[in-house]
């Protein structure tokens, strides 16, 4: 494997928290490539300081030493990695695929098996934070994997994370942690909808409300993000309301294979699939809202 001075890098999905993952490894002096299908997030990473980027791996020359994939599912994930001109051909033997997507804990074993096969090392590493943590290099890894594959994406993490959480050897455990926090994530945003709903019934202004709980007991993260996307009337997709119907599905999904009810989880799963079938789905997951009938949300100004 090669020094960190001069380790070549190749980020898969130049998203909002692809790019800033991209970004962020040439911040850090790493030689970084990227694949992404929009012509504007290539442009815009070339213009960050990209040794290179294509729309797929057979478009960029020479091999590399890791790669990070962030794409959406599992689904595109092993197209990505393992699929006719998948980048797994491009990787130099030894070499390790950090695997970002949010997916269950089989895709994530699955996966893990077939790279194995082909002699590299993965670390099933979700992260979370967010387009911001993502741009700055603060993004939270939640990873499962050999001491072999965390030492070989080291300068990785360095350059993406403020804090990499190394949940054991297995891949599929750093996979299970991502699901059960995106089981808090989309119930708190599910439940801080509800409550600002009922404040808009009430006749309660959205901004005071808003103010009122993100300075007291009742505030989270999500709530204090999210929530005031509601008051902005804001729903620029920063992650989509069909983000959430795939991510507490895989969560119900898990609770079922593990015979564990989630009747919370649940109910969040039918409030953003009824959001998604009302025609919101591509909007802000904060749109889960605008399924509450009789209520007058705040609209953004021209």
């Amino acid at each position: 494997m090669s020094s960190a001075k001069d380790l070549r890098v190749c980020v898969v999905g130049l998203g909002s928290m692809g790019m800033g993952a991209a970004v962020s490894c040439v911040r850090a002096g790493l030689r970084t490539c990227g694949i992404d299908l929009d012509a504007g997030r290539r442009q815009a990473f070339v213009e960050s300081g990209a040794e290179d980027v294509a729309a797929a791996a057979t478009n960029l020359s020479g091999a590399f030493d890791a790669v990070v994939v962030l794409v959406v599912n599992a689904a595109q994930a092993r197209q990505a990695i393992l699929g006719d001109g998948g980048i797994a051909a491009r990787v130099k033997p030894g070499g390790a695929v950090m695997v970002s997507s949010t997916q269950s804990a089989d895709d994530a074993r699955a996966l893990g098996r077939d790279l194995e096969k082909l002699g590299l090392l993965m670390l099933d590493a979700p992260v979370s934070g967010g387009p911001v943590k993502a741009a700055e290099g603060e993004m939270t890894v939640m990873a499962s994997g050999s001491d072999a594959a965390f030492a070989a994406l080291a300068p990785v993490l360095d350059a993406i994370a403020s804090k990499v959480y190394r949940i054991g050897d297995e891949i599929g455990l750093g996979s299970m942690v991502k699901v059960i926090h995106q089981l808090l994530a989309g119930v708190h945003i599910a439940a801080g909808a509800e409550a600002m709903a009922l404040a808009a019934r009430a006749g309660i202004p959205l901004d005071v409300m808003y103010d009122v709980v993100t300075n007291a007991a009742g505030n989270s993260w999500m709530f204090e993000n999210r929530m005031k996307h509601v008051v902005d009337g804001d729903y620029s997709p920063r992650s989509a309301v069909d983000i959430f119907v795939k991510d507490l599905g895989l969560v119900t999904e898990t609770g079922r294979s593990l015979k564990f009810p989630l009747p919370l989880a649940s109910t969040a799963f039918a409030m953003f699939q009824e959001a998604s079938n009302a025609g919101f789905g591509r909007e802000d997951d904060s749109a889960v809202i605008k399924t509450f009938s009789g209520v007058t949300l705040p609209r953004k100004e021209a």
